[in-house]
């Protein structure tokens, strides 16, 4: 193909006014500079430090080009890479410079989209066949090439008919077809670097040469538009940072996050399994994950009842009038299995456990004095999720969600949020999670109920996080449909973040439903009702805690708690007499008398993750001793078997102030 080449709108001249306008800093400070300078020139004006750690700069709130020139008053702020903002606009570029190496290394690939994520960026190309480790590698190189030739970044805009001219010009199709898609009459904006264009919203960073340390990671898979109806399209993901430095933590990272994948320990441990003969998204647990998952089931029912929960259990599939009376049918279709008929109606796999909890409120006449009343499940639904986003038990299509659904007066929104608060973060510190971003999120656009009850039940969240001195962000616009939530975000051990746990409130099912209580003065009145999830579901949550502790669980969750190693064969009626001592005693103990060296027992014990390894010779035998050793090649002495009790009980409730 023969390059078109840049046209001359790219470098249009300006004339600065004389009319001056003022700008401010965050400091503060204010400068006065021509209508129509640039931010750069803007802030160099104003003293601001200007080097290659500025990147790009927030103007009234909006994030712009440094070049971009400015007409009126403004407050500027000067982007980073240490700023959300500043790290989206230099992963952005980065995108941009990978889609200048792809098309000068394989100029018939087609651009499509490329954004930035959280720690790097992809872009998808219409190409004829998947890209291999040695195209990364060419790539990279090329990559690296036009980082170093330091090409000014320019953004110009285009009437929509002349953007479509230009971009079937050069042969771009996906680009013509989404330029076709915009509206009539917006201008559209494009970005070059060298001969390279690409149709994008910017900001930029001011040069290629801004980029510090890059590196291609991975390629994939993906649909047109996310559509499996369109063309499969050739992605690749990448990641860049300032400092070479930086980018070998972050390739640190991703080498223990790879060590951690749940997947693989998953299979690697005995835990679980995800069979193509069952089908995608629906998870087999294996004996050990099972017991582990009955360990965190157990400890969950014992504390709602603790904390005045009422149990239910409901049925996984039920007639299909009950979800469009819940809404699900209008508002949630696409995320549930189609139906089944029996017999003269049609049932629903039940996607969500809130209809059924509603249903049992409404079995009897609730008096004012009953309220609150809550009700909580582990309830398993069944949500069509497409096989592209399916993610071990990170997404799923049937899971066990720990449910509960609260019904109170509106007075009593408050007191309710709060308790749900201190017994989310109770239950998540029990699994070892300390580390928390909170967030309220409020009315969306769509909506329903009127404007009284949302300032209620929002101010009433709100207050509930301020009662109990909780540090939290406002996500405006971010909430359901049908209420403002809380959301509760848990760090793991490497940093990332997860969302498990959410406090919603619901004035639209009430309605629907027609629910109702007696009140004080003798009147039907119609409850609040507060959804409320601890951990979000049993597979996700315990995907997290394998990635968390990277298999290796706490004593109380480990399946097999201690495992006893006998040197030779004459100690296995010792080893026998120990375990038995050590079951009576409520700890799960194996003993492996397998006819083996102890040095390999040891390893595949340490292989196993089990926490503690009880080795017994001749001499243990003699004086009645174990001879102790922890899963991290922790030598803890000999010890007699009253002693092992104790440690095994102090390591039991120890760690996380389990009651």
């Amino acid at each position: 193909m023969v390059p078109v080449p840049v046209p001359f709108f790219f470098s249009r001249p300006f004339v600065l006014s004389s009319v001056q306008i003022t700008i401010t800093l965050p400091d503060g400070s204010r400068q006065q500079v021509p209508t129509g300078c640039t931010v750069q020139d803007a802030l160099a004006q104003a003293g601001a430090r200007l080097d290659q750690s500025i990147l790009a700069a927030k103007v009234d709130g909006r994030p712009m080009d440094l070049s971009a020139r400015l007409t009126k008053d403004a407050a500027i702020e000067p982007l980073t890479f240490d700023s959300p903002d500043g790290r989206e606009v230099y992963r952005h570029s980065s995108t941009h410079i990978m889609a200048q190496a792809v098309k000068e290394v394989f100029p018939t690939a087609q651009l499509t989209i490329g954004p930035a994520l959280d720690e790097g960026f992809y872009y998808d190309f219409a190409f004829d066949r998947p890209f291999t480790p040695e195209d990364l590698e060419k790539i990279e190189a090329r990559a690296k090439e036009i980082i170093a030739r330091g090409l000014t970044v320019k953004r110009t805009e285009l009437p929509k008919d002349e953007a479509v001219s230009f971009f079937r010009s050069r042969g771009e199709q996906y680009k013509v077809e989404m330029i076709q898609g915009f509206e009539d009459g917006q201008p559209i904006s494009l970005y070059s670097q060298g001969e390279f264009v690409d149709l994008c919203r910017g900001p930029h960073l001011p040069t290629t040469g801004h980029v510090g340390a890059f590196k291609l990671l991975s390629t994939g898979g993906a649909y047109w538009r996310g559509d499996e109806r369109n063309p499969m399209l050739q992605r690749i993901y990448g990641t860049s940072f300032p400092t070479q430095a930086e980018l070998d933590a972050y390739l640190h990272k991703l080498e223990e996050i790879k060590r951690r994948d749940h997947r693989k320990l998953g299979k690697e441990l005995d835990l679980i399994t995800i069979q193509d003969e069952i089908g995608p998204g629906l998870v087999l647990w294996h004996p050990k994950g099972s017991l582990i998952r009955l360990l965190i089931e157990n400890f969950w029912r014992e504390q709602h009842l603790k904390q005045g929960y009422q149990l239910v259990y409901s049925p996984h599939v039920a007639r299909l009038d009950l979800w469009k009376t819940s809404g699900h049918v209008d508002y949630y279709r696409e995320n549930m299995f189609a139906a089944m008929k029996v017999e003269n109606s049609e049932y629903q796999l039940k996607p969500m456990n809130c209809p059924y909890h509603i249903m049992v409120y409404k079995s009897h006449l609730r008096s004012y004095r009953d309220l609150p009343i809550r009700y909580g499940e582990l309830g398993t639904v069944y949500r069509y999720e497409r096989t592209g986003v399916l993610h071990g038990l990170l997404r799923v299509r049937g899971f066990t969600q720990d449910d509960a659904h609260l019904f109170c007066r509106p007075d009593q929104i408050q007191e309710e949020v709060s308790r749900v608060l201190n017994f989310t973060f109770f239950i998540l510190n029990a699994f070892g999670f300390t580390e928390f971003e909170i967030f309220l999120s409020t009315r969306p656009e769509k909506s329903v109920g009127s404007d009284e009850k949302w300032t209620q039940a929002t101010s009433s969240l709100e207050a509930a996080l301020k009662e109990q001195g909780i540090a939290y962000e406002r996500d405006e616009g971010g909430g359901a449909f049908y209420g403002p939530k809380i959301d509760i975000k848990i760090k793991d051990a490497l940093g990332r973040s997860w969302q498990c746990s959410t406090v919603q409130v619901d004035f639209n099912n009430p309605e629907r439903f027609d629910l109702s209580y007696i009140g004080e003065d003798g009147k039907s009145h119609q409850p609040i009702m507060i959804h409320r999830a601890l951990m979000g579901s049993i597979e996700r949550f315990f995907g997290i805690l394998v990635e968390h502790y990277a298999g290796a669980f706490p004593t109380w969750l480990a399946p097999v708690q201690a495992v006893i190693l006998p040197i030779s064969e004459k100690q296995h009626a010792y080893a026998e007499a120990l375990r038995a001592q050590l079951s009576e005693a409520g700890f799960r103990v194996d003993a492996n008398v397998r006819n083996e060296k102890i040095g390999l027992k040891i390893r595949e014990a340490e292989t196993s993750k089990i926490p503690y390894m009880l080795v017994v010779g001749d001499r243990e035998v003699q004086s009645g001793t174990i001879s102790v050793r922890g899963r991290h090649k922790a030598d803890l002495g000999s010890m007699t078997v009253p002693a092992l009790l104790d440690m095994l009980r102090a390591d039991m409730t120890q760690p996380f102030g389990r009651s």
